[in-house]
């Protein structure tokens, strides 16, 4: 893991195409501005996991249900 060091209004620059601003820093929490191209998905990372989670529910359900039509 890369690990840098920022002040406030500071940014990282990733790929070219991705800007992480500091916006604020208050106690602590650190509120980040990010600038991406609209096809590359950005989330927190307890939404990424809830998204992840949903997707291998539904591919479950799927997989049952090509299952139980095999079966018949």
């Amino acid at each position: 893991m890369l690990v840098l060091s920022r002040k406030t209004n500071e940014s990282i620059i990733i790929n070219d195409n991705i800007v992480v601003v500091v916006v604020e820093i208050r106690r602590d929490k650190v509120r980040l501005g990010i600038e991406a191209p609209k096809h590359v998905p950005v989330h927190r990372r307890e939404v990424y996991d809830a998204i992840k989670r949903s997707e291998v529910s539904s591919n479950r359900g799927s997989d049952l249900k090509s299952e139980d039509a095999r079966q018949i």
